[in-house]
């Protein structure tokens, strides 16, 4: 059943949004995307070594890479910088946005990702499907008119067009994920773990080119234990959602609404860690994400 690994996928990808708020807090953001991106590429290079040297030793399990080419590197590249690109937004907007901002906006992904399902990938939704993803949507929507109570202006704060801009990058993601695993036919492992490289070697170009010369006037870097968490729960994560999304039968439209429904880690964090506000209105509205996501799980 390829909902549950996204079920799972969401879970720790609202501790990787936790820990990503925790880390950028008063941080040089490159520094945190080169050792975040560091730590992914740790646990995805015995795979990159079993393959590029041809140890057989993970064949047949769920962790083999397999051979590769030119033109599967090339889709993968292409990946690797949509990604950096919604990553250097939505950091940047972690950074200087509340989590209860944050949450709520990145939380309309899923609308834009399963309209492009729909019309450009011409995945069919049944009655039950489209119950659970409308439920979901608008609970969403109404988290999202939630967190504007927060104080933050939505038309003069270069930030939230960050955040925003990071958002429906993100979608694009999200169906190009869908177009190579099913349509291109890549591995899934090989486009995570060869991807982890890519993006590592990115984030050290852009740090020594962007932060490194100007170190002393910009934001300094503190080393923070949280660091390092988030390159290790979104690879797992990811992980996670691949192997979904791999799966026979699995939709772009509906992985992204239960992925995003890592908003109830971003609550749970906004109530007990950041003591954040209007939690009451905030927990009916995500007792409605769970009741979509059941419906999900539930349909055939």
């Amino acid at each position: 059943m390829w909902i549950l690994p996204v079920i799972f996928s969401a879970i720790f990808l609202g501790v990787y949004d936790v820990c990503k708020k925790q880390s950028v807090k008063e941080n040089a953001v490159l520094v945190v995307m080169l050792i975040s991106s560091g730590a992914s590429l740790v646990l995805m290079l015995p795979m990159l070594l079993d393959s590029a040297f041809g140890f057989g030793i993970l064949e047949g399990t769920p962790f083999a890479v397999g051979g590769t080419c030119l033109r599967n590197q090339l889709y993968i590249i292409l990946k690797t910088f949509i990604v950096q690109a919604s990553w250097l937004c939505n950091f940047y907007a972690m950074k200087h946005l509340p989590i209860s901002i944050v949450g709520p906006v990145r939380s309309s992904a899923p609308a834009w990702t399963l309209l492009g399902a729909v019309l450009v990938l011409g995945e069919r939704l049944n009655a039950y499907q489209w119950l659970g993803a409308a439920i979901i949507l608008v609970c969403l929507f109404l988290y999202a008119n939630c967190g504007r109570k927060e104080g933050i202006s939505f038309k003069h704060n270069i930030f939230v067009y960050m955040l925003i801009g990071g958002t429906l990058i993100g979608s694009i993601s999200a169906l190009y994920d869908k177009y190579l695993l099913r349509t291109v036919m890549l591995d899934r492992m090989e486009v995570q773990a060869w991807f982890s490289l890519y993006q590592f070697i990115l984030a050290l170009g852009m740090m020594l080119i962007f932060w490194y010369p100007t170190r002393e006037k910009t934001t300094p870097f503190k080393y923070k234990a949280t660091i390092p968490l988030i390159g290790l729960f979104l690879t797992v994560a990811d992980f996670l959602y691949y192997l979904g999304l791999s799966t026979d039968g699995a939709m772009i439209g509906i992985v992204s609404l239960i992925r995003r429904s890592n908003v109830i880690i971003s609550f749970l964090a906004g109530a007990l860690l950041f003591h954040e506000q209007h939690i009451k209105q905030k927990a009916y509205i995500l007792c409605g994400i769970l009741a979509g996501v059941a419906v999900l799980c539930l349909c055939k």
